[in-house]
């Protein structure tokens, strides 16, 4: 008897626990949540322990193909804020960020450039595959397809999600790896719009 009361009250006492747990991570997770996007000025200061200098904040340009099969720079939308985002077809938390970069798109794309570069690597994600992919959905934003894989290149795109902000001076202001929130793309596009 003693010892099915010491199992009940044990019971009891981690349910209180896990209970208590959820609260305080319900109320306190957001607030101690660690930033999605970094700036490029933390990042060298970081790295560095130097502050970043004009040269180190300048986009890499790189060249990619769009839908119709003509090469496109980045450096062709200078003077324009441009939402820079690396994905690929078969990549899961690339797709469930499209419905807000698309909406994004829709709502101020004459405002900033939005590229969707794609990363076409011949064998994994083809042209075709991709383009079936967009196809497939109502998406409207403008995809690019980087078959040489020089954008992936310049910019480290190992691991996708990958998105960039880049202001109208052709800089890189903010970026994150990973899946974007609805807000975080919000707060990038805020952190290049002037």
């Amino acid at each position: 008897m003693k010892t099915k009361i010491s199992i009940i009250i044990g019971v009891i006492v981690f349910a209180a626990l896990l209970v208590g747990a959820y609260f305080l991570y319900s109320k306190l997770g957001d607030e101690y949540k660690p930033d999605k996007l970094v700036t490029v000025e933390q990042q060298t200061e970081a790295e560095t322990g130097d502050d970043a200098s004009d040269d180190s904040l300048l986009a890499p340009d790189f060249t990619v193909i769009d839908t119709e099969g003509n090469e496109v720079k980045l450096s062709n939308f200078r003077g324009k804020p441009v939402v820079l985002n690396f994905w690929a077809s078969w990549c899961p938390p690339c797709k469930s960020e499209m419905p807000d970069f698309n909406k994004k798109y829709k709502e101020i794309g004459d405002k900033v450039q939005f590229m969707m570069v794609n990363c076409t690597d011949g064998s994994r994600e083809t042209v075709d595959t991709a383009k079936e992919f967009i196809k497939s959905t109502d998406y409207t934003f403008p995809v690019f397809f980087d078959t040489k894989l020089d954008a992936s290149m310049k910019y480290g795109a190992s691991s996708i999600p990958l998105t960039f902000f880049i202001n109208s001076k052709g800089e890189l202001v903010t970026y994150a790896t990973g899946m974007l929130s609805a807000a975080d793309l919000e707060r990038g596009i805020g952190m290049i719009m002037e």
